[in-house]
């Protein structure tokens, strides 16, 4: 379970304003982005919800070109690694959005 205030008091401390908000709506659109893709009920939709929610996570989250102080080069060196998973993410959500769910699943049955 994600810790609501931990989280905001994150987000908060990189600058965002409305941490609290923006932490709930940030948290429901990877919930519908993520549970579309894994029932693969329009899934080119929630690959795009994904996409949505990482981009400006990614950036501002995950920001390790800002991190000049050589005592934090290990904190460099996680963020770095998180902002590139990240990216491998949005790569991976952007091609289900091209391509689909595929055949195994919601989308793909007719009768649904």
């Amino acid at each position: 379970m994600i810790n609501l205030q931990q989280t905001s008091a994150y987000a908060a401390s990189s600058g965002l304003p409305m941490p609290t908000v923006l932490v709930l709506v940030s948290g429901i659109i990877a919930l519908l982005g993520g549970l579309s893709i894994l029932l693969g009920y329009k899934a080119k939709l929630g690959a795009l919800l994904i996409v949505i929610f990482l981009i400006p996570v990614t950036f501002t989250m995950h920001n390790f070109w800002t991190i000049t102080d050589p005592a934090q080069q290990m904190m460099k060196t996680i963020q770095m690694s998180l902002f590139m998973k990240n990216i491998a993410l949005i790569g991976a959500a952007l091609m289900i959005a091209y391509f689909g769910s595929g055949p195994v699943s919601i989308d793909a049955n007719p009768k649904a």
